[in-house]
């Protein structure tokens, strides 16, 4: 069983995160979670109709020149491990010290938070290990504060790459619009993300099902538990994300603009999506469950069946074997010249006329 201990191991360890200390003031900036990176990584992207620019691995200073531009600035920080480099971008932007504390935090749930002037979003964004049958999770954090959108991921490497290229193209809407429907863009792309991951645990499970009405084994029982266990995770991380949405439907703020609603709604029908297929595939990793069970059961049936014919068969051959091992001196058939190959012929007769009678009752 360690194999299954192993995967309840790897999926109860998603749930946790090493704790804070205990009575430190609100606003205390200290990194929850592991560093997955060596050093912070800083990229813009600065945009509007007309212009477009871009850098990757520049220094904070660089991103810090496009605060008061009138294009709209997209600044991405990849590795949020260094408290003071996260406090130095609250300072310079001017973000409150709570909302830099949920930055730092990677084990946080999705929450959408309203600030004085500024709006924080934060969200998960999944990869799934086929060989391993495992989902990695990286938390993203997006502050929108004016025309400038902050984002801050664990590590390098995102979903996002179709945005940079719509970002490039003169023509998009994107290219028209402002932050908050960058903002809108980036988190589509995380939702989207969702479904590209949801259909490789789809293919997963459907694997699971031809292995286990085919050959049941204990190996693939612990698949199904490990599976199961990656689908309560995500359903964890992804359950807020309508209640985040509708948020952002509702804010007064004017940090979003009004046309922005009718793609939000949009984002919200697929959150709705995602959450319905997950529950959807908890539904069949549990009716996996039951039919391994009932693949046990049949096969353990079918042994039993055989052995029972088995049995019912040399019940009789037994019991003429045991009368003619007695020994009785008188016995009509114990001195009988023909009286071996008599018994022999009852027990033959017999045989064939059990396996006849099973035959005939379909019992094999």
């Amino acid at each position: 069983m360690e194999p299954l201990n192993h995967a309840v191991r790897t999926v109860t360890s998603l749930f946790r995160s090493k704790p804070k200390q205990i009575g430190l003031p609100p606003g205390s900036l200290i990194h929850v979670g592991e560093q997955k990176v060596e050093r912070p990584i800083f990229s813009y992207i600065d945009y509007n109709d007309k212009v477009f620019n871009r850098g990757t691995d520049v220094s904070f200073a660089e991103c810090l020149k496009l605060r008061e531009q009138d294009t709209v600035s997209w600044i991405n920080l990849d590795g949020i491990h260094d408290p003071l480099q996260i406090e130095a971008f609250g300072r310079e932007f001017g973000l409150h010290p709570l909302l830099l504390e949920d930055i730092l935090n990677t084990g946080h749930p999705p929450k959408f938070e309203e600030f004085e002037d500024a709006a924080l979003v934060i969200i998960k964004m999944f990869e799934f290990e086929q060989d391993a049958c495992r989902v990695h999770a990286e938390q993203i954090s997006l502050v929108l504060i004016g025309n400038n959108l902050l984002t801050f991921q664990e590590r390098p490497g995102d979903v996002f790459d179709s945005v940079r290229d719509r970002l490039l193209r003169k023509s998009g809407r994107i290219r028209q619009r402002g932050a908050d429907y960058l903002a809108y863009a980036l988190l589509d792309s995380v939702v989207d993300s969702y479904f590209h991951v949801l259909e490789k645990i789809a293919d997963h499970l459907d694997y699971l099902e031809t292995e286990l009405i085919s050959r049941p084994s204990q190996d693939l029982l612990q698949q199904v538990h490990q599976l199961k266990g990656q689908l309560i995770y995500i359903r964890k991380a992804v359950w807020p994300l309508r209640e985040l949405i509708g948020s952002m439907l509702h804010s007064e703020s004017e940090l979003f603009d009004e046309t922005t609603n009718i793609f939000l709604r949009d984002l919200y029908d697929h959150g709705l999506q995602v959450q319905e297929t997950i529950e959807g595939f908890r539904e069949t990793a549990s009716g996996l469950i039951d039919l391994y069970m009932s693949s046990v059961s049949q096969r353990m049936n079918e042994v039993m069946q055989v052995l029972t014919v088995m049995a019912s068969i040399f019940i009789p051959l037994t019991f003429i074997a045991g009368v003619y091992g007695m020994n009785f001196e008188v016995m009509p058939e114990l001195h009988w010249r023909y009286g071996y190959a008599m018994v022999w012929g009852v027990m033959v007769a017999c045989f064939v006329g059990m396996l006849w009678f099973f035959k005939r009752k379909k019992w094999f």
